[in-house]
């Protein structure tokens, strides 16, 4: 089977979305792995775990998303190369992977030594409740020892598709994620531990993954073959990388700033609140790793077609990029609606408070999730464009600074979580009309020009 897209020739339609797919069901894929996690240590280990489990989810992607983001900077370099073909867009895919792996190995080891020393302090400044920060704690620690193989996988991937590969990805998630489920039940059911035991299993299911894409790498006769004698930083590369990746993955901190900041509010519910919060979370997020494939998709697409100097296809390619993100939001959010109680049942089939707290809040955000997934596309659409300070300053004074004035005005006022939940669709509506606008003003000078 072919697995590369022919991103610069044929249907814009139809290539945008078998593009798209397989990106869609590589985040499907870790979505219920880590579902099987909160699912498992909620069915077995009670609803503290559970809410040790997800209490730590927004700090942790806090501390992540800055080298997360550096991965942005990767796919859209490799994407623009790739189109622009020719002997020196080898040598500079060449840099780039190298670069990348490099990156991905050093920020790893840097982010497990500060979850492993800080966890403890950071959760405490949440706020997070005794009764089970000693478990959060614990769980954290383990997870942050994984650091160096889930970044590393990260970037491959991110190598992958910028090149047109979407399906390889996958193929090593499913392996890795099916390695997770079968460990999860394994540490928590016979071993009896809690919140650990998927911390563990999630660690070493992370290491395969990152074995497999790196075992690849090396094993292909393509631009992008990986020689572990040259990985090193090439410093133009890295400046490179850098221009597009700082701004993605700052912007991806701030918004984790403004989800502990939520977080923190949630947590002053109490334990009920915070688990059922955690698993509707979970459940939102099947919908946003969807509608998140096309920001991906985008990047890849406008990337190498601006790289080939294909311009006629970008207008074209980011509208109907904006389509297939409503069409999929609309379409899954109103299947997590229908559904919500049984599925939240999956969690914790034996406390109809958790549950009941975890409707209250997708009654609000699912609901209006197609907005997320419209701003994320259109950012997806302006990286591609070459831009990525521009999108990262929009979504840091609209969805963020929307947020924060929210908790500090209109919560403060009316302090219930269905005020605290409504914060998300306002700074999703406004962000994304900003994001438009400054999209079609980026576009226009890169049609208007000839310089990437």
């Amino acid at each position: 089977m072919k697995k590369e897209v022919d991103i610069l020739e044929g249907s814009i339609f139809k290539n945008l979305l078998l593009f798209t797919l397989p990106i869609a069901l590589t985040g499907i894929l870790q979505l219920l792995y880590n579902a099987a996690d909160i699912i498992v240590v909620g069915r077995f280990a009670g609803s503290n775990s559970l809410a040790a489990v997800g209490s730590t989810s927004a700090l942790t992607n806090l501390l992540v998303n800055l080298f997360v983001g550096l991965s942005v900077g990767t796919n859209v370099c490799v994407a623009q190369f790739t189109g622009m073909g020719g002997e020196r867009a080898k040598q500079l895919i060449h840099k780039a992977v190298h670069t990348s792996i490099c990156l991905a190995l050093a920020g790893g080891i840097f982010l497990t030594v500060v979850g492993i020393v800080f966890s403890h302090s950071l959760l405490q400044m949440m706020e997070t409740p005794q009764d089970i920060i000693g478990e959060a704690t614990l769980y954290m620690r383990i997870i942050f020892a994984g650091m160096p193989a889930m970044l590393v996988y990260n970037f491959g991937s991110a190598i992958l598709r910028a090149s047109g590969d979407a399906k390889t990805p996958l193929l090593f998630l499913s392996v890795s994620g099916i390695v997770n489920v079968i460990l999860n039940l394994v540490f928590v059911i016979v071993f009896h531990m809690g919140a650990e035991g998927v911390g563990i299993a999630t660690v070493t299911s992370q290491f395969l993954s990152a074995f497999l894409i790196l075992r690849f790498l090396m094993s292909r006769d393509s631009n992008y073959k990986l020689i572990l004698r040259n990985i090193g930083i090439d410093r133009s590369m890295l400046k490179r990388i850098v221009r597009i990746g700082v701004p993605a993955g700052l912007q991806g901190i701030v918004f984790s700033i403004s989800n502990v900041q939520i977080q923190s509010s949630v947590n002053s519910f109490g334990s009920a609140a915070i688990a059922g919060n955690s698993a509707a979370g979970n459940l939102e997020g099947f919908a946003y790793i969807t509608m998140n494939a096309t920001h991906h998709a985008l990047m890849t697409f406008v990337g190498q077609n601006l790289g080939a100097g294909k311009k006629h296809r970008l207008k074209k390619t980011i509208a109907l990029g904006c389509l297939q993100v409503t069409v999929m939001g609309v379409c899954i959010s109103a299947l997590l609606l229908l559904f919500s109680r049984p599925l939240l049942g999956l969690y914790t089939p034996q406390d109809a408070e958790v549950i009941s707290y975890g409707v209250r809040r997708m009654d609000i955000i699912v609901s209006t999730y197609f907005l997320c997934g419209l701003m994320e596309a259109i950012v997806g659409a302006t990286r591609g464009l070459g831009s990525s300070f521009v999108p990262m300053c929009v979504s840091v004074f609209g969805v963020c600074g929307i947020r924060a004035g929210w908790l500090l005005t209109v919560f403060r006022q009316f302090r219930t979580l269905e005020c605290l939940y409504i914060s998300y669709p306002v700074s999703w509506l406004v962000t994304a009309s900003v994001q438009l606008v400054f999209c079609l003003i980026i576009l226009k000078k890169r049609l208007d020009t000839s310089k990437i």
